[in-house]
């Protein structure tokens, strides 16, 4: 069983809501197939059938949820230098070509989301810029080509 990497806050999040689909989704599901049982003929009613699917939905989440907390191992961000990009940090960056500047956090996979600016550690982009320090420039192969991006700072977030 491969340990899972994340952030503090990261694994706090699926805590949060591991414990919502538990606590809350669950019994609400369970009340909604009861309701929709209530209205007659399974075949055709089609309000049971969204909410067993939905149930279907919610089951499976708390299983992943749960094999991936049990498996969780929070990286101790204060115990890394800021020299080179490392998981948990902070990375500014530009495209060489476009000078278009990005923001990113490299963080575990279940904690990625990209609107945030926080990329998963397995993305292509983060396994080009891990190890590499300020100033350097890395290309990264993508779909439509390969990319140059240069490391403009690398900043620890506060823990």
């Amino acid at each position: 069983m491969d340990k899972v990497p994340f952030t503090f806050p990261g694994l706090e999040k699926i805590k949060l809501e591991l414990d919502n689909l538990k606590k809350i989704e669950r019994p609400q599901i369970i009340q909604a197939i009861s309701v929709a049982r209530e209205h007659g003929d399974l075949k055709e009613n089609a309000e049971y059938h969204a909410a067993k699917e939905k149930q279907a939905f919610i089951e499976g989440r708390i299983t992943e949820l749960e094999d991936v907390t049990s498996r969780a191992e929070v990286i101790d961000l204060s115990r890394l230098s800021g020299e080179t990009v490392t998981f948990g940090t902070k990375v500014k960056i530009v495209d060489e070509e476009s000078d278009q500047e990005t923001n990113y956090q490299i963080v575990g996979p279940y904690e990625a989301n990209l609107e945030e600016g926080q990329i998963s550690i397995a993305s292509p982009i983060a396994r080009a810029l891990i190890g590499k320090a300020k100033g350097a420039s890395v290309q990264v192969i993508t779909p439509s080509g390969a990319k140059n991006y240069e490391i403009l700072s690398i900043d620890l977030p506060k823990v």
